[in-house]
Order: structure tokens, then C-alpha cells, then sequence
């Protein structure tokens, strides 16, 4: 941007610089409005604040008029409502982009608009619902990022098991050289993006206000920590406050911007759930963790799982999902007991020797199925092993296998 660029945007300022029209619409336009995104794809950014900047002779049809084939000097916009044009025009006269961008570069921080290299070309994956552009800060190159990332959200009034499950997912991909993805807000948000940082890994805070506006005020010095470690983004411009609606409209970018969505405690309204069902239709992995049955906090989850969504118990569960082919999570299973070592015909034999009372070998060869020869040999060797010891002519378990047979059959 030259030093004499003009304080407040003008339509002629708009023809030469994309950057400082798409600075001007995130001020005009509110994130995920299709309307303004259709116009823009049609127009260009530039295109569209000429037209929005144009003169108004009061000739802009009704909500009920549609179709392209209008005169575009009459009406710039068939089809957009005459209320939501004159808010845009209401906006786009007071926005300021020059001075805009002079607070976010003061802040260390930069604006990104479609055509960056920076620019997550998953974001287009959102049509005309993409973002107008994206204000950030910190050092981190936000496309490479996004290459390796995932979504971690859920309730803002979280469990103690719920914010430990979500710590404990953030830290291992963290560790695994992955991306986490969150909206630092309280709760499952906080619990991630801490996560991440203690593990010294890579965490984005996607805000639904601009990125100077600390929010919540309670995660001031988070904000802060995660923008001298990894990214902190949002389409408002500098000095916007969240809304409810605003924070429902950004849970989309998160799940563009990630390769899958992982939901830790959520209530059936829960706001997170949308980031959840915004990743469905992208086509994204959508994962869910479980909860107690009884817990209100995870019934929206459980209705997540009952559908489409993955279940998911720890980061390599999330990373064979997200992963590239053949990152396999580890095989589930028990701890493996020294009677699992046996051959087959030995565990036979130890199955038929009874805990207490010294018992013929005859007897438990007829038990086991098996000659008795063969069964002497099998007695022996569970002797030598610790399992069996011998009273006389009869044989019988020793105190530590009894015991683990008991526990044995107790689990069954």
C-alpha cells in the first residue's frame, strides 16, 4: 500500500487494488453472505464496490424481483433484497481499508485475500460462502498449515473429562506434526489450543471477531500466546466484535480450512455441532468422542455418532482418519498373559488341572482329551513354568495361576 493511499475507500480506489476492496467488504459484508459472494464472483471485489458506490436513484427493485437477465444499470443486483443493498452501501461508505490495514500490519499481522500463495485453497471449497478475505496474526505460512490440520471444538462449559480428553488429543497430534485447529473460546476450545502449546506444536484460533479484540477478556494472555506460536485468524476486520451469529458463521471456516472435525462434548444445540455438520457437507471427516451415557454434555455427540460421524478415542484414531493411506492406529487388545503364550494342546492340559485338591494325570488327560503320555508331558512342562506343582500322583494349580483363572472366568 503506497503512504498517500486515501483514509476512506472510494469506488475508483477500487478498480486498482483488489487487496484494499476486499479490506473494505469485510467491513461491509457480513462472513458467509451469499448474496455479497455471488456478486463478487460475478463482478470481482472491485467490480462489486463500484457498483455498490455507484449512484442510488432509488430504482432498486424489491425482495420479490430475481433473475440475471436485469439491466445492471437500473439494478446492479437482481435478486438481492433493496434492505440488504442499502445496508452494504450504509457500510461501504464508512469503511475505512487503508487505515485497516495500518492496524493489523502495526500488529505484526497481515490480510489474505484469494490468489495469495498463503491462501488455504480448501476455503473455495465453500463457493460462495468463502471468505472475503482473512485477517491474521503470526508468523506461520496459514496454507502449509492447513495441509496438516484438524478441527478440535465442543462445549464451552466442559466436564473435567472432557477438557482432559481434549488436552490429551491436542497434545498427541500436536506431537505427530499436526495442525490443531480451534476457536479459543472457553472450555473444549481453551483445552486444545493448550494442548498444543504444551506439547510446543502448531495451533490456529479462528475468531469470530477481528484479530485484536481479545474474546473472551478471560483469554487474553491465550490469545496472545498463541499468536507468538502459531496463528490467530478471523474475516472481521480490526476492532469487530463477535455476535452470536458471527460465531456460528466462522465455525464454517473452520471446517474448511481442516482435514476433519473432532467433536468433544457437545449438548443437541451445542454451537459446535455446526462445524461438525459444516465439515459433512464439505465432505470432511467428521469424528466424535464418547461420553457417559447420562452425561447431557455428550448427547450431541452420541447423535453424531448415531449418524455418520467416526468414533475416536485418541490421536491415532483421528490421524488414521485424516492421515495419509497406511497410517494405521494400533490394533486394540488386551494386556497379553503368560498363559497366552502357550501352545494349544498345553493350554489344554492347564485348563482341565483343577485348583484345588491334587487330581491324577489320568483324569486330566480324560479332562483335556489328550493321552495321558502326552499329558505328563504337558504337566511337566507347565511345572517348569509356574503353573502346576505336584502333590504326590496328583497334579493341581499353583496359588498365583489359580488366581489368575479365577480372574479369568470372573471376565467372562
Amino acid at each position: 500500500m503506497t503512504p498517500d493511499a486515501p483514509a476512506a475507500f472510494t469506488a475508483s480506489a477500487a478498480s486498482t487494488d483488489e487487496r484494499l476492496a476486499r479490506a473494505a467488504l469485510t467491513r461491509t459484508v457480513e462472513p458467509g453472505d451469499e448474496h455479497a459472494g455471488r456478486w463478487i464472483r460475478r463482478y470481482g471485489a472491485t467490480g462489486f464496490l463500484e457498483r455498490l458506490l455507484g449512484p442510488d436513484d432509488g430504482r432498486l427493485d424489491d425482495d420479490t424481483r430475481s433473475g440475471d437477465h436485469a439491466h445492471t444499470d437500473r439494478d446492479p443486483f437482481p435478486g438481492t433484497g433493496r434492505k440488504r443493498v442499502a445496508s452494504w452501501r450504509l457500510r461501504a461508505t464508512a469503511a475505512e481499508p487503508a487505515r485497516d490495514l495500518d492496524t493489523v500490519h502495526a500488529l505484526g499481522g497481515r490480510f489474505l485475500i484469494p490468489g495469495d500463495t498463503e491462501w488455504p485453497r480448501q476455503l473455495d471449497d465453500l463457493g460462495d460462502a468463502r471468505p472475503i478475505g482473512l485477517w491474521f496474526r503470526g508468523p506461520a505460512d496459514l496454507r502449509t498449515w492447513a495441509l496438516r490440520s484438524v478441527a478440535l471444538v465442543g462445549a464451552r462449559a466442559c466436564t473435567p473429562y472432557g477438557a482432559h480428553i481434549a488436552t490429551d488429543l491436542a497434545t498427541g497430534l500436536a506431537g505427530k506434526g499436526w495442525v490443531v485447529v480451534s476457536g479459543a473460546a472457553y472450555g473444549i476450545d481453551a483445552a486444545a489450543h493448550r494442548g498444543a502449546l504444551a506439547a510446543d506444536g502448531a495451533t490456529v484460533a479462528v475468531l469470530a471477531c477481528g484479530v485484536d479484540v481479545p474474546y473472551p477478556r478471560g483469554h487474553d494472555r491465550l490469545i496472545r500466546r498463541i499468536t507468538e506460536q502459531g496463528l490467530v485468524a478471523g474475516e472481521l476486520p480490526p476492532g469487530s466484535h463477535p455476535t452470536p451469529s458471527r460465531f456460528i458463521l466462522r465455525n464454517r471456516v473452520i471446517a474448511a480450512l481442516t482435514r476433519g472435525t473432532v467433536v468433544v462434548e457437545a449438548q443437541h444445540r451445542s454451537g459446535s455441532l455446526s462445524t461438525a455438520r459444516a465439515a459433512a457437507r464439505l465432505g470432511r471427516h467428521t469424528m466424535g468422542v464418547p461420553g457417559p451415557a447420562t452425561s447431557a454434555l455428550s448427547a450431541g455427540v452420541h447423535e453424531l455418532l448415531r449418524g455418520d460421524a467416526t468414533l475416536v478415542t485418541d490421536a491415532e484414531e483421528i490421524i488414521e482418519l485424516v492421515g495419509d493411506m497406511g497410517q494405521l492406529a494400533p490394533a486394540r487388545r488386551g494386556p497379553v498373559l503368560p498363559r497366552d503364550l502357550l501352545a494349544p494342546a498345553t493350554a489344554h492340559v492347564l485348563e482341565a488341572v483343577p485348583a484345588r485338591g491334587p487330581t491324577p494325570t489320568t483324569v486330566i488327560a480324560q479332562r483335556a482329551g489328550i493321552h495321558p503320555d502326552e499329558t505328563l508331558a504337558k504337566l511337566y512342562e507347565l511345572h517348569s513354568l509356574g503353573f502346576v506343582e505336584r502333590y504326590g500322583a496328583g497334579w493341581q494349580l499353583t496359588n498365583s495361576a489359580a488366581q489368575a483363572s479365577n480372574a479369568r472366568r470372573g471376565g467372562t
